[in-house]
């Protein structure tokens, strides 16, 4: 699962971005209070060879549009959008342009950490007040910004709507690439979720006050492995006439799907951005319309259904059919034109009288992919000339190598006839075709097999008519888990050059289609599988569109893929996985508790974890819970407790979890788990014997547990982390322990390596010191030893989830010294103290405990409670893990 989201995925097929004049980015001059209030960001002007000198006094008389990177994103990313735009606006002589800003954000860590989120947010309130100051007193001055936002900056941008002070119409279009709008890709602490709830409730609740500011959210596909792309859809409350959610894999002229990067520079992607900013542009007041349906029409134009046509906002309903052109009238059913330097244009016309009652819709497909009209329907014509006519072609659809249009003659009952035009051609090559057919005989029905077939059953189907167009209704693919392969073999009667077949994936409740081109006869594979599931409102069925040749046949053969359904299982529920670890290394500390309490000896961690990390503990709890959830009374009583909504209940209302989910991440955890003991474990004896023939050190000894040196430690880690980094104390402390368990792990090897001497000599006379060391003492050293590899287990994934904050730390510490806010601060105190006593503590001191029991009974509600409430809040699993160490502590103590 995990190979097929990183490494299967469609090759890339975007182009390249290059500048044609060396790209510049012109520092802007920033008010004193905001660039000391903002030490870390700035804001920059993109510009390019004579523009960019043109530019330098800032005298600006563009459009200004605003471009947010991301995570760890730079502010130059912003040349790919800023490159093509100058040439654009070179190809119009300058009569509209764009300037480019773009924000540095000092390439923040802000998917990992959200403590500067609110920060960056209202950063860019202030840049887009001091753009608008540049523009100031200019005969086309704007009254807004555009905003272009890549990643998490994507959400910032939408989080500006949030501030008190900022006025909506400082934005009236924003466009997010790759921008996980849900929910937060890790959750790994609690600004980040607050920072998501506060965005999406707004959005939410403010829906009809933002009616006036368009927004488009490309997504990646599903090469984008970092942000899948069912997060990249806006929240469904917020889906109204002017929020538009695509996948790049079903962008017209793009047709490609962008890994997270590429989406900034993917040329065909980025062609399409630059021509909806052209084309939103209104000619009198030379800035982008006011107008929310053109700028959604724009839109809908470039992102969804592209007709072959350049843009017009009010194409005009009646054309002239003018020039001395031959009139062929066209009776049979299917028809097929090939011209190749024909100086001579022709209209072909198509009576609908004789067709209506045998047929339901009319098919035709032209591969001129120019931009000219070349289909149109004459209103009740008794001639077959028609010298006024509707243009159909605004109805077409483009396609990689062809343009289509269906028209169904019921919703066209005035049109007497259907004209086909074919310009003069020289030297060029290209085939028009047109079919009458009934829907019935076009539509085919192939149900989908069970997840649980594993591929070993197929459905199959065979397509022997002559017809230019199928579609295949998949029947029940509607959930996320379901993937499948579909294999199409095509066989042609002539060996004749023939136009490729086009094959569609079209999901009906989403813009997430996927295209392949084949040459054909071929045999083409493709996988199938949803970014988003099928709303419980929504009955259409996903199908499979086959653009064929006349004179072949296809064969479609489905597969359920495991791999794939793995895959989809990683991609959706990936970033729990580190609470499935913990729970599981959680329960093995249990057992291993529970163990000292019972026999006194302390069990083999592998030995334990297969003992006692058993799905059945804690996974039927759990969905009795989402279950109950459902009934009104159990929630209202749930919410009277003040307990949070369980996290697989979220995730169910959102159509993205399964009860299988839950059991193949606890055995997937459970192998992590496993092989990290295994890891930590062979590490500390390699470490420790290395140590041991550099170093002969005296024989174990007891120490007292709390010392005036080990109680300075623990204030001066504490003053570290409260002045300082949380996470920077956490990790000193690891190391401390993990310095402090190799040497444990040394003296226990020296010992045991002294009592096995001491038996093989033992009919030798040894010295008393030899033979003095007992064996209840290695076995107490053995058993400390146990236990303190599962804390140190336990501890570096308490270590991992905070890293961020301290990588975050160490970026910005030139800026400041203390984190602020520091998401891990209390935890940090807290953890440190615990630390520096149980690194000392031995199983003796522990065993005669009172406490002992308790503290072998609470990790098992504790990884229940995790697993409810840390899938999608992996800011809360250290939090569990050090009240479970907190007990252990007050063990050694009471």
């Amino acid at each position: 699962g995990v190979r097929d989201v990183l490494f299967i995925y469609e090759e890339n097929r975007c182009s390249m971005t290059y500048m044609y004049e060396y790209p510049e980015y012109l520092k802007i001059k920033l008010p004193k209070k905001t660039a000391r209030r903002y030490p870390a960001y700035e804001l920059y002007l993109y510009g390019e060879g004579n523009y960019a000198k043109e530019n330098k006094n800032l005298l600006l008389t563009g459009i200004p549009v605003l471009f947010l990177p991301g995570n760890a994103g730079s502010y130059k990313q912003v040349r790919s959008l800023g490159s093509i735009a100058l040439r654009k606006a070179e190809d119009v002589d300058f009569k509209y342009h764009f300037n480019f800003f773009s924000v540095n954000f000092n390439e923040e860590l802000v998917a990992l950490y959200g403590g500067s989120l609110q920060r960056q947010t209202k950063f860019v309130h202030e840049c887009i007040k001091v753009i608008l100051k540049l523009y100031k007193d200019r005969e086309f001055a704007p009254s807004s910004v555009a905003i272009v936002g890549h990643s998490m900056g994507g959400l910032v941008a939408r989080a500006l709507l949030t501030l008190k002070n900022f006025k909506p119409e400082l934005i009236n279009l924003l466009i997010t690439q790759a921008t996980p709008h849900v929910a937060p890709v890790m959750p790994l602490d609690r600004y980040l979720t607050d920072f998501y709830t506060a965005v999406n409730n707004h959005w939410i609740l403010k829906a009809q006050e933002l009616r006036n500011l368009t927004t488009l959210s490309v997504a990646g596909g599903f090469r984008d492995y970092q942000v899948r792309s069912g997060l990249a859809f806006l929240p469904r409350s917020s889906q109204h006439g002017s929020a538009l959610s695509v996948v790049s894999s079903a962008v017209p002229r793009a047709w490609a799907s962008t890994d997270h990067l590429s989406i900034v520079w993917c040329k065909e992607l980025i062609l399409a951005t630059i021509r909806a900013f052209f084309d939103l542009i209104d000619e009198n007041t030379r800035q982008i319309t006011e107008d929310p349906k053109k700028r959604m029409s724009v839109l809908n134009h470039h992102f969804v259904r592209h007709p072959a046509k350049i843009f017009e906002e009010n194409p005009e309903a009646f054309t002239e059919l003018t020039g001395t052109f031959t009139w062929i009238t066209v009776k049979a059913s299917k028809w097929t034109y090939s011209v190749y330097n024909d100086s001579d244009g022709k209209y072909f016309t198509f009576p609908l009288a004789s067709h209506r009652k045998s047929y339901s819709h009319v098919y035709c497909e032209s591969t001129l992919l120019d931009t000219s009209s070349w289909i149109y329907g004459c209103m009740n014509s008794n001639s077959p000339m028609c010298l006024e006519a509707t243009d159909l072609s605004w109805k077409a659809e483009l396609l990689p190598t062809t343009k289509v249009i269906m028209l169904k003659l019921q919703d066209h009952p005035s049109l007497s006839h259907i004209v086909v035009h074919v310009p003069p051609t020289v030297g060029n090559k290209y085939t028009l075709e047109c079919e009458f057919f009934k829907e019935d005989s076009r539509t085919v029905q192939l149900p989908v097999t069970h997840l649980f077939s594993f591929g070993l059953s197929s459905s199959k189907i065979l397509l022997n008519s002559t017809g230019l167009l199928y579609n295949v209704q998949l029947q029940h693919f509607n959930r996320i888990y379901q993937a499948f392969k579909i294999y199409i073999e095509s066989h042609c009667q002539s060996l004749k050059e023939r136009k490729p077949s086009v094959y569609r994936l079209h999901i009906p409740w989403s813009h997430e289609d996927s295209i392949i081109v084949e040459r054909i006869p071929s045999s083409t594979e493709i996988s199938a599988k949803l970014h988003i599931a099928q709303p419980q409102n929504d009955s259409r069925v996903p199908e499979l569109n086959i653009y064929s040749s006349s004179d072949c046949h296809y064969e479609v053969i489905l597969k359920t893929s495991l791999l794939q359904v793995l895959g989809q299982i990683m991609r959706f529920h990936a970033g729990a996985l580190p609470a499935y670890i913990v729970s599981n290394i959680l329960l093995t500390y249990g057992g291993q508790l529970s163990t000292l309490v019972s026999t006194g000896q302390c069990s083999d961690f592998s030995l334990e974890l297969v003992r006692t990390a058993k799905p059945y503990k804690v996974e039927p709890l759990i969905s009795i819970v989402v279950f109950l959830q459902g009934f009104i009374w159990f929630r209202e009583i749930w919410e009277s407790l003040s307990l949070p909504e369980v996290d697989a209940a979220v995730l169910s209302s959102r159509d993205a979890w399964f009860p299988l989910v839950s059991l193949i991440l606890f055995l997937f955890g459970t192998g992590i788990a496993y092989w990290s003991g295994v890891f930590f474990s062979t590490s500390l004896r390699l470490f420790s014997s290395l140590w041991l023939a550099l170093m002969r050190p005296p024989v174990l000894q007891k120490d007292k547990l709390i010392t005036p040196r080990r109680l300075c430690g623990a204030l001066s880690l504490a003053l570290v982390s409260w002045t300082t980094c949380g996470a920077l104390a956490v990790v000193i402390v690891y190391l401390q322990y993990l310095f402090k368990g190799s040497g444990r792990s040394k003296e226990t090897l020296q010992n045991s390596r002294m009592h096995t001497v001491k038996n093989q000599s033992s009919v030798d006379s040894i010295s008393e010191a030899t033979q003095s060391l007992s064996n209840s003492t290695i076995a107490e050293a053995v058993n400390s030893l146990k236990m303190h590899v599962t804390i140190l287990n336990l501890f570096t994934w308490i270590v991992l989830l905070n890293l961020p904050s301290l990588i975050y730390w160490l970026k910005n510490l030139r800026y400041s010294v203390k984190l602020d806010p520091d998401p891990c601060r209390f935890t940090a105190i807290i953890i440190t103290c615990i630390l520096e006593i149980l690194m000392n503590s031995s199983t003796s001191e522990v065993q005669s405990s009172k406490l002992l029991k308790i503290a072998a009974k609470v990790p098992l509600p504790l990884s229940v409670a995790m697993l409810a409430f840390g899938r999608m809040h992996l800011y809360k699993v250290p939090d569990f893990v050090t009240f479970s160490l907190l007990l252990h502590m007050l063990c050694c103590i009471v």
